[in-house]
């Protein structure tokens, strides 16, 4: 009960008129939350499960637009055998079992990363899943999955060299703006609240072009121990900052 009126009371803290309209969390610690308990770490991994569900429904309860997630990167494929299989088979049961509710909230599930390498059991359960929800438009829920931010900037890279060597594309107007429209995220807007749980403060390949004016949270609570008392002190300490991108603190005020 007490935990109940904590979330109450930090959530009318929250100034929903300067929301970030899109938070970015890497879910650290699962491995070593069922460790210390003296479980396999795929215990950690289905623990965590119901944190994505508290979450999520957490920043779609408050306004937030976008949430993404960094549920497994290309580097999580030199993991043991039985702990990939184990994460691909529970993200499978997840999907099915969170579709019903993704569309009662009015949630559009997305997806960035190397989808093609999922084993296919999970890549086509995924896309269904995408294609179920693509209507609903409260707010845009996106798992990375087999994703690391070299990757996707190779892939751009790739993609506008091959235009520039047709002739398609001019060299010279390559910008800033040319460059996002190639990455995964096209059409979402840059994160401007990165959240890492499980104590380590570090960014692990993770979204690197678009957290770039970010504000970054590192807690050491560990993903399955994660709930909305977490997410909304977050948020909190998020406006309290004052964000610059390179002006002074007095241009910022006097804006």
């Amino acid at each position: 009960m007490e935990k109940e009126v904590t979330d109450d009371i930090l959530k009318a803290q929250i100034a929903l008129n300067r929301l970030p309209k899109h938070i970015a969390i890497i879910m650290d610690g699962n491995g070593r939350w069922a460790q210390i308990q003296g479980k396999a770490r795929v215990f950690g991994h289905q623990s965590g499960v119901q944190s994505v569900r508290d979450i999520t429904e957490a920043a779609a309860e408050i306004g937030i637009e976008y949430l993404t997630l960094y549920a497994f990167s290309t580097e999580n494929w030199n993991r043991p055998n039985d702990e990939v299989n184990a994460l691909m088979s529970l993200l499978v049961k997840t999907i099915q079992a969170e579709l019903p509710t993704l569309n009662k909230n009015n949630i559009r599930l997305q997806c960035i990363g190397d989808i093609e390498t999922l084993p296919e059991a999970t890549r086509l359960e995924l896309l269904d899943a995408m294609e179920k929800t693509s209507h609903n438009s409260r707010m845009t829920l996106i798992l990375a999955l087999s994703y690391s931010a070299k990757w996707e900037i190779i892939q751009a890279v790739k993609s506008i060299s091959e235009k520039v060597s047709k002739g398609l594309l001019d060299a010279d107007s390559i910008d800033e703006a040319l460059v996002a429209d190639e990455l995964a995220t096209k059409g979402i807007p840059d994160p401007e609240l990165m959240i890492r749980t499980g104590g380590e403060t570090r960014i692990s390949n993770f979204l690197l072009w678009q957290i770039a004016y970010a504000e970054l949270c590192f807690t050491k609570v560990f993903w399955p121990d994660f709930r909305k008392k977490d997410l909304f002190e977050a948020i909190l300490d998020f406006q309290q900052r004052q964000r610059r991108f390179g002006k002074t603190g007095e241009q910022v005020e006097s804006f």
